[in-house]
């Protein structure tokens, strides 16, 4: 699926990609480990097309989905219109509808969809970042530390919930610092310093979830991050004053 050969990039001169080639199959999922600055966001970034690489060749069988590390959520808007702005413009609205109530269920939260991200805590952001993501269907997710700032609890039901998304016809790539979440998550654990690709070790025992299911016990895990953060309203709230958006989101390709 993934073809990733000999790829550099340099920045202001200095390089931050140096050599690299991997492969990711249909089905797989592939971690990157390393220490932050080492090239992995760098790299799923030229893999998305947000860089460009500098020398060498990245092939891609089908879309692509980038799961962001600080999520990229639109401020003015609420959980379930921030998931179904990815399939816009769409004539099929009663589908996507469908669709977007799906994912919010299977993710545990159907319940938030009329909260607004300064609402949530950072499982329930994360969730919905995933939500979004998956929305369009892409044949590779890509995810950029998609624990970052969630309690060391948690791990365990976000490595079940990216197992969820892995099929026959999609694959993962997950770049993160914490080696024992993705011992956890992926199929094979690439190691990455200094802008190359060390040692490889593959993983026999990650977690998964049963016939592709979210279970209960991984939402519940996710929600022991969340005591303490969330307020116990429910329901709609007013719209933020300040409606900013980011200056550029990117969903990846998908099929609409």
């Amino acid at each position: 699926m993934l073809q990733v050969r000999d790829v550099w990039k340099n920045f202001q001169g200095s390089p931050v990609l140096r050599g690299v080639s991997l492969s990711v199959g249909a089905g797989e999922v592939v971690g990157l480990a390393g220490p932050s600055g080492g090239g992995k966001s760098t790299l799923l970034r030229c893999i998305e097309g947000l860089e460009t690489a500098d020398e060498g060749a990245i092939a891609l069988d089908g879309s692509v989905g980038f799961m962001f590390q600080d999520f990229q959520l639109f401020p003015h808007m609420t959980v379930r219109e921030n998931v179904a702005y990815a399939l816009r413009p769409s004539k099929k609205e009663n589908r996507a509808a469908v669709r977007v109530q799906d994912l919010l269920e299977r993710l545990g939260i159907w319940d938030l969809r009329d909260r607004y991200p300064r609402s949530l805590s950072g499982g329930q952001k994360q969730r919905t970042a995933l939500a979004r993501t998956l929305v369009l269907d892409p044949d590779l997710l890509l995810c950029d530390e998609p624990t970052s700032g969630l309690d060391a609890d948690c791990t365990d039901g976000v490595a079940r919930l990216l197992r969820s998304a892995v099929s026959s016809q999609r694959a993962i790539l997950i770049a993160s610092h914490d080696s024992d979440f993705l011992k956890k998550a992926a199929d094979r654990i690439l190691h990455m310093q200094d802008g190359t690709i060390g040692k490889e070790v593959r993983n026999p025992f990650p977690l998964r979830a049963p016939n592709g299911a979210v279970r209960t016990a991984d939402l519940l895990a996710l929600a022991r991050e969340e005591k303490g953060e969330q307020s116990q309203e429910s329901g709609p709230q007013e719209e933020p004053q300040e409606e900013g958006t980011p200056s550029r989101i990117e969903f990846g390709e998908g099929q609409g």
